[in-house]
């Protein structure tokens, strides 16, 4: 039986998980671990390039692992652990920014973009993408799932790890950036031009996985429609009917013609109260699920497992890396 391919994931444990995370990243993790080896990891390090509230930290990486698992994330079919755990992982990034340059990481675009709005950053700020090159190249992932604007963070990885092969000897397997193309984007419910976003400054633009459930079908109720009251998917001229149909069709698993049937002749207050049905319905399982694991004791049994697993695959290929470029007494 032929190998299955290897993805990897890193996931900061910061700001809050929302309804289009949900169904434009989360649902595809869930296909993920049915047709690759999946690693899953907490990227806690990555999140101190600001400063982060140490309590808080820790609560968020609980919090989110939790909110995985009662997403659909599998911890038989996922190799699951925290990033700041395993020492590999800052070993060799050091080994990694030794062979990267000054001129290639200033000219990424968050780094460019994020240096702008705060002069006084950090220099983790500049080096994180070596760190997240670490991450990937210590696995041997094949594929590293990213939005179209992370791209250029595996295209650096690529880089890097070319870079060190042409000067020391193969060590490193060279990852592919793995684009969603079916993913559906979700949009603002208030400002349907905008993708939904935890840095919205209406809430009631978004759904959180944890919404009280009133709450989030009040959200839906009073999302931004048009004055025509045909339900119709038309992105462009009713981009907040189109937005509800999408968010329906991606829990429903119905198809957009489908959809444009079941409403023909409904007015928006009926297919809006359908919607809301249905997200009310997802969210409460997602929560029940969520008080259940967050309370049991089976989040430090997966990574404690997830720890040593990822810590024996990590220390081979460190210790690869380091006797390549002479770190070696015999």
């Amino acid at each position: 039986m032929e190998d299955k391919k290897r993805v990897l994931t890193g996931l900061q444990p910061t700001g809050i998980i929302h309804l289009g995370n949900y169904i434009g990243a989360i649902k595809q993790m869930v296909e993920y671990q049915e047709k690759y080896d999946s690693y899953i990891f907490v990227a806690d390090l990555h999140s101190i390039t600001i400063p982060q509230d140490k309590d808080t930290l820790s609560k968020k990486t609980r919090d989110l692992i939790a909110l995985y698992l009662a997403c659909g994330i599998d911890p038989n079919r996922n190799t699951i652990f925290i990033q700041s755990e395993n020492l590999y992982h800052t070993n060799l990034a050091w080994i990694l920014e030794c062979n990267s340059y000054f001129g290639e990481l200033s000219r990424m675009h968050q780094f460019k973009e994020k240096s702008l709005k705060n002069q006084n950053f950090t220099v983790g700020l500049l080096t994180y993408p070596v760190l997240m090159a670490a991450d990937i190249l210590l696995y041997d992932a094949d594929y590293v799932p990213v939005g179209i604007d992370q791209k250029q963070h595996v295209e650096i990885t690529r880089d890097i790890a070319i870079r060190f092969n042409n000067k020391y000897g193969k060590t490193f397997k060279i990852p592919e950036p793995l684009i969603t193309e079916t993913g559906t984007k979700i949009l603002d419910l208030v400002d349907p031009t905008k993708k939904m976003s935890k840095s919205t400054e209406n809430p009631k633009g978004i759904i959180t996985l944890l919404d009280d459930l009133e709450v989030a079908r009040k959200k839906i109720m009073g999302a931004t429609t048009d004055s025509e009251t045909i339900v119709r998917f038309d992105p462009e001229n009713k981009p907040g009917i189109s937005n509800l149909i999408n968010i329906y069709s991606s829990i429903t698993n119905k198809s957009i013609k489908e959809i444009e049937k079941e409403f023909e002749g409904c007015n928006y207050g009926t297919f809006k109260s359908k919607v809301a049905d249905a997200v009310v319905e997802l969210l409460k399982t997602i929560q029940d699920k969520y008080n259940s694991i967050i309370s049991s004791g089976i989040i430090d049994e997966i990574l404690d497992s997830g720890k040593d697993k990822s810590s024996k695959i990590a220390k081979a290929k460190y210790e690869l890396a380091k006797e390549r470029m002479g770190f070696k007494r015999y």
